[in-house]
């Protein structure tokens, strides 16, 4: 505590929101942490010898009941009682433009309906225009109120949204009239101006990967990239090139400074900086705060006030601090997949790339610098978030080291030429010779990551992690960086003892599981799948074989990632099959 203070108390107060999701204290026992929190504060005015010594758990107790506190407020506030369930007249405004389907433009969005109002995702055919924050929209829209998952091992998607304080999906299957807003907020002003940047991006002559890629890399608009281009970046593990996050917000920081320093006079350097941490901001305000943009933009200023001030930077301490900020603004924002990989990733750039580095010859010149530190900043990242990457994603591809190390040191050539890039297509002005290198450039580098994309032979599929094994491959990336510092043999020993307990963890877990025999009916489109599970093994029974994709991607990989599963099959189930008989049990299919 007496070290990094600010950060163990920012994890009592994690703890805390964790605590309050899971159990969901009531509000007598909210009340009754509200005055026990109380009698800790009132203690600080009091000077015993036990209060000294009890002080670091106390100050633990009490940022652990902030965040319950905190976190049962907000989840309170996200209450909504609008149910329809046909066809209704709505008017609704957008918030934000989200990821395009075959079928579908989607927006997040506030609907009215009767005088009630109601967060939802908008469908709006695809074959419809643009929407835009100027207008208020009128249409008929069949509202439905999202459903939880029919199984533990499915994505919880009404979850996700309800922490996001979203309760339904409204579709619009009719003509869509407009009327211009006269209550636009400066909010809107800005999210609108962003909108027009990224149309004016869709007129100049460029590919369209390469536009897609050019609105992501800069604007933080995935919406319009296909599947394949964003598969590919999942499977190469470069997708933290296309999230904006502390790579992006660095660099257009120093791209700033650079050029605030050669017009300011050096006495008044620290003018530079505060422009340029100025200029980061509305950068962000402009994109919109996703977690990685604030984290980043929090620790750079937390960073450089040090620094004005001639005091010594502390990163875990700009870490916590940027972590309270964001969490007290939306605890929500806690399970948000996002927010945990950026700070995990930052924690395991602070605990191993200095060890890792010291392992390399010695720097002594920019080449050096660049190779080593993108080898081991990757490493380092990469190390820290694995658990949680197969946790989340149960996939992990051993060809995503080789391309961070091949692709990230040129990713400062390649986020300096987007801005640019971006700032004269706001500012009006086409020049045909650099969209085209630009083109050229960017195909030049997607054609690269689908290089290392394709490399199915290295990717791992499928592979299960619960959260006891989560925490026990946590412990043994934490004890890398003893060993690496000195390798004995009580540090080996260490190690070596948590790869043990790990391994003992997932193979009494596959034990389980693998002694379970399951039959379950799945809902899937219009249709239903049956599986059959014996041991390690399951049988998919599908009656439209056409589907293959969408059933590997949404059911089998699901369930197979989840049951431990190491083979499968697939059969097909004739049209004129209306039941199935196993183990004397009747199960009708549709």
């Amino acid at each position: 505590m007496n070290r990094e203070p600010l950060l163990i108390l920012a994890i009592c107060f994690i703890l805390g929101i964790f605590f309050q999701d899971n159990f969901v204290l009531e509000r007598g026992w909210i009340y009754g942490i509200v005055i026990v929190n109380l009698g800790i504060l009132s203690s600080i005015f009091f000077n015993t010898y036990f209060l000294h010594k009890a002080r670091v758990i106390l100050m633990g107790v009490l940022f652990f009941g902030i965040g319950i506190i905190l976190h049962f407020y907000n989840t309170l506030s996200q209450k909504n009682e609008v149910l329809v369930h046909k066809k209704e007249v709505i008017v609704f405004k957008i918030s934000q433009k989200l990821k395009s389907t075959e079928k579908y433009k989607r927006y997040e969005g506030v609907g009215q309906w009767r005088g009630a109002s109601f967060n939802s995702i908008f469908y709006i055919p695809s074959n419809n225009g643009e929407l835009d924050f100027n207008h208020y929209y009128k249409a008929e829209a069949y509202i439905t109120q999202l459903k939880k998952p029919q199984y533990d091992f499915q994505f919880n998607y009404a979850q996700y949204l309800k922490r996001r304080n979203i309760d339904y999906q409204s579709y619009i299957s009719s003509e869509i009239s407009s009327t211009e807003r006269s209550d636009l907020s400066w909010k809107d002003q800005v999210k609108q101006y962003r909108l027009n940047v990224l149309w004016k991006i869709d007129k100049i002559e460029m590919s369209e990967k390469t536009k897609a890629f050019l609105k992501g890399i800069i604007l933080a608009d995935r919406t319009e990239m296909d599947t394949d281009t964003v598969q590919d970046f999942n499977r190469s593990g470069l997708v933290h090139l296309l999230a904006i996050s502390g790579t992006h917000i660095v660099i257009i920081f120093g791209l700033v400074y650079f050029l605030m320093v050669r017009f300011i006079p050096l006495r008044f350097r620290k003018y530079a900086i505060i422009l340029s941490l100025i200029f980061i901001w509305l950068f962000a305000l402009f994109i919109g705060f996703g977690n990685s943009v604030l984290r980043s933009c929090i620790m750079l200023t937390v960073y450089f006030i040090f620094v004005i001030l001639q005091r010594k930077p502390d990163l875990l301490h700009s870490l916590a601090l940027s972590a309270f900020i964001i969490l007290i603004l939306d605890s929500q924002q806690l399970f948000d997949v996002g927010f945990q990989l950026s700070f995990l990733a930052v924690l395991g750039i602070f605990w191993l790339n200095q060890p890792l580095l010291n392992l390399f010859p010695r720097q002594d010149n920019y080449f050096k610098k660049l190779i080593f530190n993108t080898v081991t900043i990757s490493l380092s990242a990469q190390l820290a978030t694995l658990p949680l990457v197969l946790y989340y994603f149960h996939q992990f591809s051993l060809i995503s080291f080789i391309a961070n190390v091949v692709i990230v040191p040129f990713s400062e050539v390649i986020i300096v030429f987007s801005f640019l890039m971006t700032l004269l297509i706001a500012l009006g002005i086409n020049v045909s010779i650099l969209d085209t290198v630009y083109d050229v450039s960017i195909q030049f580098l997607l054609k690269s990551i689908h290089w290392f994309a394709g490399a199915d032979e290295v990717l791992m599929r499928n592979i299960p992690m619960n959260l006891i094994e989560v925490i026990s491959i946590s412990v043994v990336v934490y004890l890398l960086r003893p060993l690496i510092l000195k390798c004995n043999l009580k540090k080996s020993i260490n190690f070596i003892m948590a790869v043990l307990v790990f391994f003992m963890i997932r193979i009494g877990c596959n034990i389980i599981e693998n002694q379970k025999e399951e039959v379950l009916i799945h809902a899937f489109s219009k249709n239903e799948i049956i599986s059959i599970k014996n041991g390690n093994r399951v049988c998919f029974w599908v009656r439209n074989i056409a589907d293959r994709d969408k059933v590997l991607q949404f059911v089998i990989e699901p369930y197979c990632s989840s049951r431990r599963i190491d083979h499968f099959e697939i059969k097909e189930i004739p049209f004129s099959t209306k039941k199935i008989v196993f183990r004397g049990q009747v199960y009708d299919i549709k």
